[in-house]
């Protein structure tokens, strides 16, 4: 059975909107994408760098949430992302792409390797601002909120600028 699935997607290192580009032709050609947000320029998260761009897709996939992260790491890992040790003293760096699941269908999972919803997704507004655009009425199943009410008590200051930058799923 088909279960509807947000990504979010963001990317701050090399060629941006090429980046961009790229992992949509590579997701439209394995996924059926149902809704892409628009592209969003926005600071960096966690720590200092250069802008992100980022935004929001819907897909349908039958596979499981484990399955669907296996692909998102191979994605990741052909544009050149190196997952660090999670060890490491920075959680947050710049990155060619990176692919985090935000909602599968109704599901919640807590597990080491993935919990959905995504647990950052309620503080982010470079998730919450795409997602208020292709869907406001998505009702997160752990809060029972939808995210026009999400993003209201979003405590997120940083910038979140709409770009002029739109798909083209036939180049």
């Amino acid at each position: 059975m088909e279960k509807s699935v947000y990504i979010s997607i963001g990317t701050n290192k090399g060629d941006k909107i090429s980046n961009c580009k790229f992992v949509i032709k590579k997701i439209n050609s394995i996924f059926k994408i149902l809704r892409v947000s628009s592209i969003y320029k926005t600071q960096s998260w966690g720590f200092d760098s250069e802008f992100f761009l980022n935004f929001i897709i819907e897909i349908n996939t039958s596979l499981n949430p484990l399955e669907l992260l296996e692909k998102l790491i191979e994605i990741e890992k052909l544009m050149g992302r190196v997952r660090e040790n999670k060890f490491s003293k920075n959680k947050y760096e710049s990155r060619f792409i990176d692919l985090d699941i935000l909602f599968f269908g109704n599901k919640i999972i807590n597990k080491k390797s993935l919990t959905i919803p995504h647990p950052k997704l309620y503080d982010r507004n470079f998730i919450l601002v795409p997602l208020l655009e292709i869907n406001p009425f998505l009702t997160c199943p752990l809060t029972n909120k939808n995210i026009s009410e999400i993003i209201l008590n979003c405590k997120d200051k940083c910038v979140v600028e709409k770009t002029s930058y739109v798909f083209d799923f036939n180049n």
